[in-house]
């Protein structure tokens, strides 16, 4: 059984969540007018990951659905953690996703009108500035089972607040002596709603505003009116904000603006991975991988880097669908998008990873010719390339066995294979070094099998990749595995450092040797290399040197692992 419906025209019906449920309900009462307009917030404190692009996916997805459009919306409120770095990596994830926003918006465009909001709050005794201490503060906040104390300053009347919270902003105080807070309920039993900072002091140098202010908002406290100010129409966050809406709504009401509504659906997990941008920055700066972008990060530019598409994440975001609760995805499940994608796409070519030198005896020494070869059966508008072949030849190791077992259809003594696009060979003969190691085999090809067929029909049931030794060219290649062995990466016992979950074989580098016609590409170009994997150009790649990584194996060989 599937989930989807079949409708009258006997055509199915992917089900709808709920919301998209929501949108077309309140279009079809004509809520707003009927308009949709959502909104990204990110914070300029780090690199978009996994989680982030299926929330880009769904903001920008529900909009274009219902004919709207999406805000990008810098939340830039912390000077401290946040950079134009970030800024211009976040934007530009959000295009090669293939997104485009209505308006580049930051919530410093509105620190003037949230600063008079605040005042607007001060003056109907809804709100007070606060001289304790941080610690001070969340000690009183109470326990989930006991209310919490009001502040000694609690009671300060609206003038002497006023007057204080204008002197925070014009400089007067240090970092920590003061904050704005809310007049709530110390006793309420959500116990974000137990007075809550509004504003707090940083002397620090902001990205756009410069020195222009030493006082910033909290995020709870320009959120709602951010999107308030924008006119949002479904401000859709992730799960761990729902205790947040009831403040979310408290705002809006009580400075009796645009009632902009918030929605929360449940945040992306993904087995052997981390979204922790503290965690990702903690890798970051101890070197456990190159940089943001190495491809083993989960960050959206790693996952480009990698070799990881547009379209291949989309999909992925779309099957995961949207839920109400908290579940894990298992990540071969955005490996399986990345295959499914690239199997169209991809061009085939040949490169041996683990190469065993191939000399055929009988082939005329000096003499190379150019063979067919198709760039992608999945697509017949790619068309053919030539390939060189000559007399030595590299093979993979795996591909040759001395003694093989039973139903090994590959290369052994006496046993004929089909070489991928050329012919029938047949090993004769073993060469080993003094330790024993094979470092040749000598072979015999049949003339008559060019193409990969016999004329006399007999059956070669194995088939192989290679490429000459005469013409192929040497390559890095980087083969990736999954960053964590461990399902859960935070899921370590407590006092042990949760990196000890990481995998030591997350990365391989090997030197390979590649047909030429990989010599001709670009970075970021992505191919197939026949019976081996997925495989992209990396971003350190040169004429000189070329650099492949491996984006993702023909298979799951993780599952296979997993179940031993």
């Amino acid at each position: 059984m599937t989930d989807e419906r079949i409708d009258t025209n006997g055509e199915s019906e992917k089900p709808k969540n709920f919301l998209e449920e929501i949108i077309e309900g309140d279009i079809k009462s004509g809520k707003h007018g009927g308009r949709v307009l959502t909104r990204f917030p990110p914070e300029p404190n780090g690199y978009l990951h996994i989680g982030h692009a299926k929330s880009i996916c769904l903001n920008f997805g529900l909009a274009q659905r219902y004919g709207g459009q999406t805000n990008l919306r810098f939340d830039d409120t912390n000077p401290v953690k946040e950079d134009v770095e970030y800024v211009d990596s976040i934007k530009e994830d959000v295009r090669w996703l293939g997104f485009n926003w209505a308006n580049e918006v930051y919530a410093s465009d509105y620190f003037e009108q949230l600063y008079q909001w605040a005042v607007a709050l001060i003056s109907k005794g809804l709100a007070y500035v606060d001289d304790q201490t941080q610690e001070q503060i969340r000690l009183s906040r109470g326990t989930v089972t006991q209310p919490g104390k009001p502040s000694p300053w609690r009671d300060r009347s609206a003038e002497e607040n006023l007057d204080i919270f204008a002197r925070m902003r014009a400089g007067e105080y240090p970092d920590g002596s003061k904050v704005l807070r809310a007049k709530i309920d110390m006793a309420h039993p959500n116990m974000l709603m137990r007075d809550p900072i509004l504003y707090r002091i940083i002397h620090a140098h902001h990205h756009r505003t410069g020195d222009k202010w030493c006082i910033y908002p909290m995020y709870d406290y320009a959120h709602g009116q951010s999107d308030s100010i924008e006119r949002i129409t479904h401000s859709i966050c992730t799960l761990e904000f729902d205790v947040h809406r009831p403040l979310y709504d408290w705002f809006i009401e009580r400075l009796d603006i645009f009632p902009s509504k918030q929605y929360e659906f449940a945040r992306l997990n993904i087995t052997y991975t981390v979204m922790s941008k503290r965690k990702l920055l903690e890798l970051v700066k101890e070197k456990v991988v190159m940089a943001w972008d190495d491809p083993r990060m989960p960050t959206i530019c790693g996952l480009r880097r990698r070799g990881y598409t547009p379209e291949a994440i989309r999909t992925f975001a779309e099957r995961v669908g949207v839920a109400k609760r908290d579940n894990v995805i298992d990540l071969s499940l955005l490996e399986f998008c990345i295959r499914e994608d690239l199997n169209k796409r991809a061009e085939r070519r040949m490169a041996v990873l683990n190469p065993l030198k191939v000399v055929i005896t009988n082939y005329p020494e000096g003499q190379t010719e150019q063979l067919e070869a198709v760039n992608n059966p999945e697509d017949e508008g790619a068309g053919k390339r030539s390939v060189p072949f000559s007399r030595e030849l590299y093979i993979e190791q795996e591909d040759f066995m001395e003694n093989p077992p039973k139903k090994f259809f590959r290369l052994a003594p006496g046993n004929e294979v089909r070489l991928r696009y050329a012919y029938f060979i047949t090993c004769n003969e073993v060469i080993k070094d003094n330790d024993g190691n094979i470092v040749e085999l000598r072979c015999t090809y049949d003339p008559a099998s060019k193409g990969g067929h016999s004329p006399d029909g007999r059956k070669v049931q194995g088939t192989m990749h290679w490429v000459s030794a005469q013409h192929a060219v040497p390559a890095e290649v980087r083969l990736f595995d999954r960053l964590f062995t461990n399902p859960d990466p935070n899921d370590v016992p407590d006092g042990e450092d949760w990196k000890t979950a990481i995998n030591p074989e997350s990365l391989k580098v090997i030197t390979a040797y590649v047909e030429p016609e990989l010599a001709k590409a670009d970075v970021l170009d992505k191919f197939q290399f026949e019976r081996m994997g997925y495989f992209c150009v990396d971003t350190d790649s040169t004429p000189e040197k070329m650099v492949f990584n491996r984006t993702v194996t023909l298979k799951d060989t993780w599952a296979k692992i997993s179940s031993k």
